[in-house]
């Protein structure tokens, strides 16, 4: 027996178009379609007569964009929105899909709309996309299809996916000013090592007398670098592309830079609470939604954004699956603050675990805004002493020998 052939994905182009409507009126719209029949069979359905059907061009300014975790949760709150004022699904996906500006969410929304036209349901339909829709968003719709509330289901997913979007930025606002200040100061220390110091060398060999130690260390650190910043730029490279192979490819590696971070003094605090918010906010969606909390605890787990969190709530999984509590697996990790562990039995004791999740979510949160806000505060007269000493240094090393100079005479 011949195994199965593999479904292959056809092609869909957007087309643009001209035609009259049952009144005679010239209207223009696009259509997203495999060729141009299926583009004047749909218009035809629709009481519309086709007079002009052709392939939209891309131009430089319409190139297809990376779709971001941003523009998954924008269409989130906008499919929620539509739904809500009573438009149908599908007219839903329609709107949000030729509105969007992003050509690849755009052609990903229509390619959606048509498998939920097609009767496909609305989660298989996501599932299809795993780039795009983790497990935790597709196991929420799947419980608002089965529940008949998924109108309701999608505002909870939409506020999560802003929530977590916006704790995301706070990571990356706390991570990205120190890492561009160090990446300018490097550049502007090989300005000077490479092309200003050299400079102030050819002056030097003029004086015929010996350089200060500290200037001469410089001077060999500029002979180095300009002799050999091809190694120096290869090393940094290979370093760079090893190191990202490992992180992809090695999940031990990940546990250990992620425990490692989390025990930086300032950086492993905010990395902490936003794993905690992070957890506590998934699961109070997931709860709310009414997903098994073994089931649950997987989606969960892959959503904390730290190994070290992950694999610690994949073995409360275990423990729970057993018949163990959530907060006495939670208390055996030794990684959850007493606080959360209290609430959490607080809220498995009175039935409201969403509740009291969604309470730690909002105290974490604000901690990490908090956080995130005075570590900025801190590093910048920090970040400009550390510049002030580095391009000073060099400054200094160069007039050194002015001043002896000056002094002999």
């Amino acid at each position: 027996m011949a195994p199965p052939k593999k479904k292959t994905q056809v092609k869909s182009y957007l087309y643009t178009w001209e035609g009259t409507d049952k009144k005679g009126s010239r209207i223009t719209g696009e259509s997203r379609a495999t060729d141009i029949n299926m583009v004047k069979a749909d218009l035809r359905r629709q009481g519309v007569n086709p007079l002009k059907v052709r392939k939209k061009a891309t131009s430089i300014f319409n190139q297809k964009k990376k779709i971001t975790s941003a523009d998954v949760t924008i269409f989130s709150r906008q499919l929620a929105t539509m739904m809500s004022a009573g438009v149908p699904m599908v007219q839903a996906f329609d709107i949000v899909g030729r509105g969007h500006e992003n050509p690849s969410m755009q052609e990903l929304i229509l390619t959606i709309k048509a498998d939920v036209e097609g009767g496909t349901a609305l989660a298989d339909a996501l599932k299809k996309h795993p780039l795009h829709f983790e497990d935790l968003f597709v196991n929420l719709v799947r419980a608002g299809e089965h529940a008949g509330v998924l109108e309701t289901l999608l505002h909870k997913i939409a506020t999560y996916k802003e929530k977590t979007e916006s704790i995301k930025g706070k990571i990356k606002k706390a991570m990205f000013y120190p890492a561009a200040i160090v990446a300018a100061a490097v550049v502007v220390t090989a300005i000077l090592l490479i092309f200003v110091i050299p400079q102030f060398e050819d002056l030097f060999t003029n004086f015929g007398a010996d350089l200060p130690a500290f200037t001469q260390m410089v001077v060999n650190l500029s002979h180095f670098v300009r002799d050999y910043w091809w190694v120096i730029l290869g090393c940094l490279i290979i370093a760079g592309y090893i190191l990202s192979n490992t992180w992809k490819r090695s999940r031990k590696f990940r546990h250990a830079i992620d425990r490692m971070l989390l025990k930086l003094p300032v950086i492993g605090m905010i990395l902490n609470k936003s794993a905690i918010a992070r957890f506590s906010r998934t699961l109070a969606t997931m709860s709310a939604a009414g997903v098994p909390l073994v089931e649950a605890l997987d989606s969960v787990a892959g959503a904390t954004g730290n190994v070290v969190y992950s694999d610690a709530v994949l073995r409360m999984r275990e423990d729970v699956a057993t018949g163990q509590s959530l907060q006495l697996a939670m208390k055996q990790r030794n990684l959850f603050p007493n606080m959360v562990i209290q609430m959490v039995a607080i809220g498995e004791e009175s039935g409201s675990l969403d509740d009291m999740l969604n309470k730690v979510a909002d105290f974490y949160e604000e901690q990490v805004d908090n956080a995130v806000d005075a570590m900025s505060s801190l590093m910048e007269p920090l970040i400009m002493v550390v510049l002030g000493v580095l391009v000073g240094g060099l400054v200094i090393a160069m007039y050194l020998p002015i001043f002896k100079m000056g002094s002999a005479i």
